[in-house]
């Protein structure tokens, strides 16, 4: 059985997608976060994040999921409007490791630069979308956003701001 332990190509596509949100809810849950998840998800919103404070500030949260960093993950533009509260959290289950969790805000859509990108394909049958090529030299241009007890805030289009608890 060890030998199976985090050899995530053992999921398919719907295991790899529910492990990702779960892992990303427990995730925040320890950091001392408030989880809400919705009763139908036809929003492209897997769960609610609610972060305390004198006022406290709720985002809606997308998670994706892979299993390998040579992919490409997309979000319909008609599900994931860019807006100041919304996330991206994009769970990396690499193999022989613990999953690791980037947590990216809509705006880094704005202005889109490699790795993200806004294609609208027009006069194509593809609706719009944003998307996050996922590549060794991606996760560098990620580290900003990696995980660790922090939510990413900020205007839309500025990055680099964070709210620690």
């Amino acid at each position: 059985m060890s030998d199976r332990v985090n050899t995530w190509a053992n999921l398919n596509h719907l295991q790899t997608g529910r492990y990702g949100e779960y892992f990303a809810k427990m995730a925040l849950v320890r950091a001392g976060f408030d989880v809400f998840s919705p009763e139908v998800d036809d929003r492209g919103i897997d769960f609610v994040l609610r972060v305390d404070g004198d006022e406290p500030c709720y985002y809606d949260v997308q998670v994706k999921s892979v299993r390998s960093t040579n992919t490409y993950v997309f979000m319909r533009k008609d599900k994931f409007r860019l807006r100041p509260n919304l996330l991206l959290a994009l769970v990396v289950l690499h193999a022989g490791s613990e999953p690791e969790m980037y947590l990216i805000p809509a705006g880094a859509w704005r202005d889109a630069k490699p790795p993200f990108a806004d294609r609208d394909y027009d006069g194509l049958k593809s609706p719009p979308e944003y998307g996050l090529t996922v590549s060794p030299s991606a996760m560098v241009a990620l580290e900003p956003f990696r995980f660790a007890g922090a939510i990413p805030v900020q205007p839309m289009g500025r990055l680099g701001i964070s709210l620690s608890m």
